[in-house]
Parts: structure tokens; sequence; C-alpha cells
């Protein structure tokens, strides 16, 4: 049985992530924060392990891969948002929305590599957005930290391949999350108004897409930036 480790698994699309691929009948590990009540829950229910880790902290994240054991995917959805205009973003601020959106990528990507190079095989799957395509007004920092994770899986993508490990990018739309919460409902219907398929993506509209990269029927698709937004970037 193969094994996926999923951060930010506990919740969202995430928690979609994980569901699927337990589904699939993949060995599912589950990162979120420690005090993720939710992220228990899900494990528990789709027979998933949880393993509490803060990205931020190199230390906690090397504690997760070695307790999660070898690993035959990484699933990077852990992520932060930050509204406001750029003028008014502290320091703190914008290296915080870095620290997990980027930076914490960079932490897993780097501690999965060893063991997958040593097997000659194995996948990864970031999670951007489609502000790290084409931007968003009032959400600067995280546009540029989802956009820094198309570089980043395009340049692992060659880097690794040689390897036989495939590293691949979702680029979300709107997907109606927690992270929509500070939007009022007709903020929420004017983007589904936007969407040329008129409604707000989900977190298993995510979740299929990701399994299908993770899964032997993209064996050949690697450095892939894959829209998963109904349209709405057309």
């Amino acid at each position: 049985m193969k094994t996926a480790l999923i951060t930010g698994g506990s919740r969202g699309i995430g928690a979609g992530v994980a569901r699927a691929l337990a589904r699939d009948g993949w060995r599912v590990v589950l990162s979120g924060r420690a005090d993720s009540e939710k992220g228990r829950e899900t494990a528990s229910a789709i027979g998933a392990t949880f393993l509490p880790a803060d990205l931020r902290e190199e230390a906690q994240v090397q504690q997760l891969f070695a307790a999660a054991g070898e690993i035959d995917a990484l699933i990077c959805c852990a992520g932060v948002a930050h509204y406001g205009l750029l003028q008014d973003m502290t320091d703190a601020q914008w290296q915080d929305v870095f620290s997990v959106n980027t930076e914490g990528v960079f932490r897993c990507c780097r501690a999965a590599i060893p063991g997958m190079v040593r097997k000659k095989s194995g996948c990864i799957v970031t999670v951007s957005s489609v502000w790290g395509e084409h931007g968003a007004s009032c959400e600067a920092a995280y546009s540029a930290s989802k956009a820094a994770v198309i570089g980043l899986t395009k340049a692992l993508a060659k880097e690794l391949g040689p390897s036989g490990i495939r590293v691949n990018c979702v680029a979300p739309g709107v997907i109606d999350t927690d992270m929509l919460l500070p939007l009022t409902a007709q903020d929420k219907a004017e983007l589904a108004e936007s969407t040329p398929l008129g409604r707000l993506g989900t977190p298993a509209d995510v979740a299929e897409a990701v399994a299908f990269l993770v899964s032997e029927r993209a064996a050949f698709i690697t450095g892939q930036t894959l829209g998963i937004d109904g349209g709405f970037a057309l």
C-alpha cells in the first residue's frame, strides 16, 4: 500500500484530498496544527494517521517526516491568507504568509526528496492558486507566495525528473472553504457569477484532480500547473 502525506489536511482542500486518497486505497497521513480537532476527526473517519506540525518550524517538519515514515506522495495543502492593502502590511504579516505558503512547501519537499530519490520514484503535488498565476488586489502577499510555489514546482520537476519523481501543481480558483469566511454572501454570489460554470468550487473538485496527479494515470505528467477554477481565469 502506498503512503501519502498531506499537509494542511485538517480541513478544506487538504481534508478533501485525504478523503479521496483514502477511498483510492492509499495509506494517508494528515498533518495540521496541534490544536486541530478537525484534523483528528478527519483522520479517525477515514482510518488515517494525524500528526501535528507547524511548518514554520524546521524541527517540527523533521519530526513530522520521521514519524510518517516512508512516503510515496507528498501533497502540500497548508496555506494561510492575508487580506488588505500592501501598504498597510507589516514585515511580520508578510513573512508569516511566506513562511507557511512558500517556505513550508520548501521545507516539506526538502524532507521528502531524499527518500524518493533513493527509491527512484514518488510524486509531489503543490497547491498554488489562481491568484498565484494572475494576482489579486488586496492579496499581494498571498498572490506572491503562491506564484513562488508555481516556480518551485517547475524547477523541481526538472531537477527530480531524472530520478523518476514527478512534481505538479494545482491552482484552485474560488473554492468554498474557511478562507472565504471574510467574504459576505453577496461577495460569494458575485464570484460564482464571475465563474463560467456558475458556482464556487468545492474541496472535492480539487481533491479529484490531485488524486489523478498522484496516480499511475498521470505517469507522464510533470511540471504542470492544473487550473481547477471552473473557468474563472479565462
